[in-house]
């Protein structure tokens, strides 16, 4: 396993089998109430001991988090539910026998014994049991329940490589656990199963059809999916902030038919340009031969979209190592994962959005 130390954080690579089995030091810093920033199959998380209160904190204090904001506790095994949770619905027993481990976060009641500085201060705890071979081994080695929102500073684009934990954490937090290029790029779909019909907080990696092969009557949160900034009082679950995922640069996103958002912001780009302003567009791969030679980064493609999902944060951050002062993005349909692109998109422009 390669070790380096930056800004006095540990960073390990983990590439292979073998690697996996020295993952014990990363276990005892979660047990001591340190933080280690372990890959998942959706994004890098923020891992803490998700039963010690102050481990909790720490999180907060280290991502600059509103401690309003809960957090997602991960488990290795379906079983290690039963101390953090008053009650499993039947439907959530169907939804974890056909989505996990994976990118689905369940709300379920929480006991007492899991501290309110973990959850936010709600009665609940969104608990989810990821793939990543990584992020199970570091769970396994953990021997507790591992609190882990996003490995980023809060209200930036979520990390989908080491490189942007280490971008924004390094010197915060203990280690860094180094598994390479998430999966699916977009966070976890979260669910809330103490409502009937449950009903989805924030889409992410499971689709809103997917769930509903399994759950019929599954309702979508209307904050999810609002083109206006949401009045938002208590927050029910991670994400549902409203300026969230967004890079230093200026975003806008444009809605509509792809021929008519192509000659929207063909006309939007040259006035920039024409005031001195350092612009870039986000196209997908259907559409970006329509600008011609201006600035364009093709972000995935339309008939694709776990593609654009993939690469969305990353290209966020892109823009700003290269200096981009506005960012032009192509909306996609909601429908798949298009409703999770959408959300972040929306969020990370601060719901500045033009319908064409």
């Amino acid at each position: 396993m390669d070790i380096e130390e930056i800004k006095g954080t540990k960073v390990l690579k983990v590439r292979n089998k073998e690697d996996l089995e020295a993952l014990e030091e990363a276990g005892e810093l979660i047990r001591r109430g340190e933080l280690v920033a372990f890959p998942t199959e959706t994004v890098y998380g923020l891992g803490g001991n998700a039963l010690d209160p102050e481990a909790a904190g720490k999180i907060y204090a280290a991502k600059g988090r509103p401690s309003d904001n809960p957090l997602i506790v991960h488990v290795a095994h379906p079983a290690e539910i039963e101390p953090l949770v008053r009650a499993v619905p039947e439907v959530a027993e169907r939804l974890m026998a056909r989505f996990w481990p994976g990118p689905l976060t369940l709300i379920f009641p929480a006991r007492p014994e899991v501290p309110r500085r973990t959850t936010g201060g709600l009665d609940t705890v969104a608990i989810r049991l990821p793939s990543h071979p990584v992020a199970l081994a570091f769970l396994a080695a953990a021997r507790r329940p591992v609190a882990g929102p996003s490995a980023n500073l809060s209200g930036r684009p979520s990390p989908t490589t080491a490189g942007h934990v280490i971008t924004d954490l390094a010197g915060r937090v203990a280690m860094i656990i180094d598994g390479g290029h998430t999966g699916v790029g977009v966070e976890s779909t979260v669910l809330d199963v103490t409502v009937d019909p449950p009903q989805i907080l924030r889409p992410g990696g499971v689709t809103l059809e997917e769930l509903r092969e399994v759950v019929p009557d599954v309702t979508v949160d209307p904050t999810t999916v609002e083109d206006t900034p949401p009045a938002i009082g208590r927050v029910r679950a991670p994400g549902m902030k409203y300026k969230h995922y967004a890079p230093e640069a200026d975003v806008i996103v444009f809605e509509g038919p792809p021929e008519r958002i192509e000659e929207r912001i063909r006309a939007l780009y040259d006035e920039y340009a024409a005031q001195g302003r350092k612009v870039a567009i986000m196209a997908t791969a259907e559409t970006a031969g329509a600008y011609g030679e201006r600035r364009t980064a093709v972000v995935g493609a339309r008939s694709d979209l776990g593609s654009i999902a993939n690469n969305l944060f990353d290209f966020l951050r892109r823009f700003d190592a290269a200096g981009v002062e506005v960012v032009l993005a192509e909306g996609v349909e909601m429908v798949g994962l298009g409703l999770a692109v959408m959300n972040r998109l929306r969020k990370a422009a601060g719901y500045h959005i033009v319908k064409v």
